[in-house]
Protein backbone atom coordinates (compact mmCIF):
# COMPACT_ATOMS: atom_id res chain seq x y z
CA UNK A 1 0.00 0.00 0.00
CA UNK A 2 1.21 3.49 -1.02
CA UNK A 3 1.94 5.80 2.30
CA UNK A 4 -0.65 7.58 3.58
CA UNK A 5 -0.81 11.42 2.13
CA UNK A 6 0.74 13.64 4.62
CA UNK A 7 -1.47 17.03 3.85
CA UNK A 8 -4.88 17.94 4.56
CA UNK A 9 -5.84 18.53 0.71
CA UNK A 10 -4.35 14.85 0.02
CA UNK A 11 -6.33 12.96 2.65
CA UNK A 12 -9.49 14.86 1.15
CA UNK A 13 -8.67 13.66 -2.59
CA UNK A 14 -7.92 10.68 -0.94
CA UNK A 15 -11.43 9.75 1.11
CA UNK A 16 -13.12 11.16 -2.14
CA UNK A 17 -11.43 8.11 -3.88
CA UNK A 18 -12.55 5.41 -0.89
CA UNK A 19 -15.95 7.37 -0.62
CA UNK A 20 -17.04 7.29 -4.43
CA UNK A 21 -15.19 3.49 -4.54
CA UNK A 22 -17.46 2.63 -1.74
CA UNK A 23 -20.74 4.04 -2.84
CA UNK A 24 -20.37 2.35 -6.65
CA UNK A 25 -19.71 -1.26 -4.64
CA UNK A 26 -22.38 -0.89 -2.86
CA UNK A 27 -24.88 0.21 -5.81
CA UNK A 28 -23.48 -2.15 -8.08
CA UNK A 29 -20.99 -4.49 -6.54
CA UNK A 30 -17.26 -4.95 -6.76
CA UNK A 31 -17.29 -7.03 -10.29
CA UNK A 32 -19.28 -4.00 -12.39
CA UNK A 33 -17.27 -1.07 -11.37
CA UNK A 34 -13.80 -0.33 -12.80
CA UNK A 35 -11.07 2.10 -11.73
CA UNK A 36 -12.48 4.78 -14.77
CA UNK A 37 -15.77 4.61 -13.26
CA UNK A 38 -14.26 5.46 -9.58
CA UNK A 39 -12.22 8.53 -11.56
CA UNK A 40 -15.46 9.71 -12.71
CA UNK A 41 -17.54 9.18 -9.60
CA UNK A 42 -14.84 11.16 -7.37
CA UNK A 43 -13.78 13.80 -9.63
CA UNK A 44 -10.04 13.34 -10.35
CA UNK A 45 -7.40 11.88 -12.79
CA UNK A 46 -6.20 9.22 -13.28
CA UNK A 47 -2.51 9.83 -11.82
CA UNK A 48 -4.33 11.25 -8.76
CA UNK A 49 -6.06 7.73 -8.16
CA UNK A 50 -2.24 6.14 -8.90
CA UNK A 51 -0.96 8.25 -6.26
CA UNK A 52 -3.00 7.17 -3.40
CA UNK A 53 -3.64 3.46 -4.30
CA UNK A 54 -1.29 0.84 -6.49
CA UNK A 55 -3.84 -1.08 -8.34
CA UNK A 56 -7.83 -2.18 -7.81
CA UNK A 57 -6.88 -4.45 -5.36
CA UNK A 58 -5.18 -1.87 -3.19
CA UNK A 59 -8.18 0.47 -3.20
CA UNK A 60 -10.75 -2.41 -2.72
CA UNK A 61 -9.17 -3.23 0.62
CA UNK A 62 -9.09 1.04 1.34
CA UNK A 63 -12.78 0.40 1.25
CA UNK A 64 -13.20 -2.42 3.34
CA UNK A 65 -11.28 -0.07 5.67
CA UNK A 66 -14.00 2.67 4.93
CA UNK A 67 -16.78 0.48 5.51
CA UNK A 68 -15.68 -0.97 9.20
CA UNK A 69 -14.91 2.78 10.04
CA UNK A 70 -18.57 3.28 8.60
CA UNK A 71 -19.95 0.54 10.66
CA UNK A 72 -18.68 1.07 13.89
CA UNK A 73 -20.13 4.60 13.84
CA UNK A 74 -23.69 3.42 12.60
CA UNK A 75 -23.82 0.31 13.51
CA UNK A 76 -21.89 -0.46 16.33
CA UNK A 77 -22.93 0.14 20.32
CA UNK A 78 -22.59 3.97 19.89
CA UNK A 79 -23.84 3.84 23.62
CA UNK A 80 -20.67 3.24 25.06
CA UNK A 81 -19.95 0.86 27.74
CA UNK A 82 -23.50 -0.75 28.46
CA UNK A 83 -24.68 -0.12 31.94
CA UNK A 84 -28.06 -1.56 31.58
CA UNK A 85 -29.90 -4.52 29.93
CA UNK A 86 -32.32 -1.46 28.69
CA UNK A 87 -29.46 0.01 26.80
CA UNK A 88 -28.77 -3.38 25.27
CA UNK A 89 -32.24 -3.53 23.96
CA UNK A 90 -31.81 0.51 22.86
CA UNK A 91 -28.94 -0.46 20.46
CA UNK A 92 -30.83 -3.53 18.89
CA UNK A 93 -33.69 -1.73 17.89
CA UNK A 94 -31.52 1.25 16.61
CA UNK A 95 -30.03 -1.58 14.40
CA UNK A 96 -33.40 -2.59 13.16
CA UNK A 97 -34.64 1.37 13.09
CA UNK A 98 -31.23 2.44 10.83
CA UNK A 99 -32.64 -0.52 7.86
CA UNK A 100 -36.03 0.56 7.96
CA UNK A 101 -34.97 4.09 7.39
CA UNK A 102 -32.95 2.76 4.29
CA UNK A 103 -36.12 0.51 3.25
CA UNK A 104 -33.90 -2.32 4.11
CA UNK A 105 -31.34 -1.94 1.37
CA UNK A 106 -27.98 -2.66 1.11
CA UNK A 107 -27.29 -4.87 4.21
CA UNK A 108 -24.07 -4.40 5.80
CA UNK A 109 -21.57 -2.72 4.40
CA UNK A 110 -18.68 -5.10 5.40
CA UNK A 111 -21.14 -8.68 4.98
CA UNK A 112 -21.77 -7.49 1.59
CA UNK A 113 -18.18 -7.37 0.58
CA UNK A 114 -17.36 -10.94 2.08
CA UNK A 115 -19.21 -12.80 -0.72
CA UNK A 116 -17.50 -10.35 -3.49
CA UNK A 117 -13.75 -10.54 -2.00
CA UNK A 118 -13.21 -13.47 0.43
CA UNK A 119 -12.85 -15.89 -1.80
CA UNK A 120 -10.89 -13.88 -4.44
CA UNK A 121 -8.53 -11.42 -2.64
CA UNK A 122 -7.08 -13.11 0.95
CA UNK A 123 -5.81 -9.86 1.87
CA UNK A 124 -9.07 -8.30 1.65
CA UNK A 125 -10.46 -11.65 3.42
CA UNK A 126 -7.80 -10.53 5.79
CA UNK A 127 -8.92 -6.77 6.35
CA UNK A 128 -12.68 -7.86 6.68
CA UNK A 129 -11.70 -10.45 9.24
CA UNK A 130 -9.80 -7.47 11.19
CA UNK A 131 -12.88 -5.37 11.02
CA UNK A 132 -15.43 -8.01 12.30
CA UNK A 133 -12.54 -8.19 14.99
CA UNK A 134 -13.16 -5.05 16.15
CA UNK A 135 -16.90 -4.88 15.69
CA UNK A 136 -16.95 -8.01 18.31
CA UNK A 137 -14.34 -6.45 20.03
CA UNK A 138 -16.71 -3.48 20.98
CA UNK A 139 -19.40 -6.02 21.59
CA UNK A 140 -17.66 -8.11 24.20
CA UNK A 141 -16.33 -4.77 25.57
CA UNK A 142 -19.94 -3.72 25.93
CA UNK A 143 -20.71 -6.84 27.42
CA UNK A 144 -17.17 -7.09 29.91
CA UNK A 145 -18.85 -3.52 31.55
CA UNK A 146 -21.85 -4.82 32.21
CA UNK A 147 -20.42 -7.80 34.03
CA UNK A 148 -18.33 -5.59 35.95
CA UNK A 149 -21.43 -3.96 36.96
CA UNK A 150 -23.15 -7.32 38.02
CA UNK A 151 -25.69 -7.25 35.58
CA UNK A 152 -24.07 -10.44 33.49
CA UNK A 153 -22.53 -13.03 35.41
CA UNK A 154 -19.51 -14.29 36.03
CA UNK A 155 -19.79 -17.49 34.58
CA UNK A 156 -21.33 -16.09 31.17
CA UNK A 157 -18.52 -16.96 28.31
CA UNK A 158 -17.68 -13.17 27.06
CA UNK A 159 -16.19 -14.12 23.67
CA UNK A 160 -19.15 -16.48 22.76
CA UNK A 161 -21.66 -14.35 23.72
CA UNK A 162 -20.14 -11.69 21.64
CA UNK A 163 -19.74 -13.90 18.59
CA UNK A 164 -23.41 -14.93 19.02
CA UNK A 165 -24.74 -11.40 18.99
CA UNK A 166 -22.25 -10.71 15.73
CA UNK A 167 -23.57 -13.94 13.82
CA UNK A 168 -27.00 -12.68 14.45
CA UNK A 169 -26.60 -9.02 13.55
CA UNK A 170 -25.18 -10.50 10.07
CA UNK A 171 -27.98 -13.44 9.99
CA UNK A 172 -30.39 -10.99 10.22
CA UNK A 173 -29.14 -8.31 7.89
CA UNK A 174 -28.75 -10.60 5.13
CA UNK A 175 -32.30 -11.54 5.41
CA UNK A 176 -33.60 -8.07 5.92
CA UNK A 177 -31.52 -7.45 2.50
CA UNK A 178 -32.92 -10.50 1.02
CA UNK A 179 -36.64 -10.28 1.72
CA UNK A 180 -36.68 -6.21 2.06
CA UNK A 181 -38.46 -6.42 5.06
CA UNK A 182 -36.63 -5.22 8.59
CA UNK A 183 -38.83 -8.01 10.24
CA UNK A 184 -36.05 -10.96 10.13
CA UNK A 185 -33.44 -8.62 11.27
CA UNK A 186 -36.00 -7.77 14.26
CA UNK A 187 -36.62 -11.46 15.06
CA UNK A 188 -32.76 -12.21 14.98
CA UNK A 189 -32.12 -9.55 17.49
CA UNK A 190 -34.94 -10.81 19.50
CA UNK A 191 -33.44 -13.96 20.02
CA UNK A 192 -29.94 -12.30 20.63
CA UNK A 193 -31.12 -10.54 23.39
CA UNK A 194 -32.80 -13.33 24.82
CA UNK A 195 -29.79 -15.38 24.73
CA UNK A 196 -28.02 -12.41 26.44
CA UNK A 197 -30.52 -12.61 28.95
CA UNK A 198 -30.45 -15.66 29.87
CA UNK A 199 -26.78 -14.82 30.86
CA UNK A 200 -27.70 -12.38 33.30
CA UNK A 201 -26.65 -12.49 36.77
Amino acid sequence: MIESPKTAKGRETRERIVSSAAELIRDRGVAEISLDDVIDEAGVSKSQLYHYFSDREDLLRAVVANNCEHVLANQGPELGPFDSWKAIRAWLDKLVLLQAQGQARGGCPLGSLVGQLAESDDQAREELEASFGRWETEIREGLSAMQARGKISRRADLDELATATLAAIEGGLILTQARRDTKPLAVALDSAYAHLRAHAA
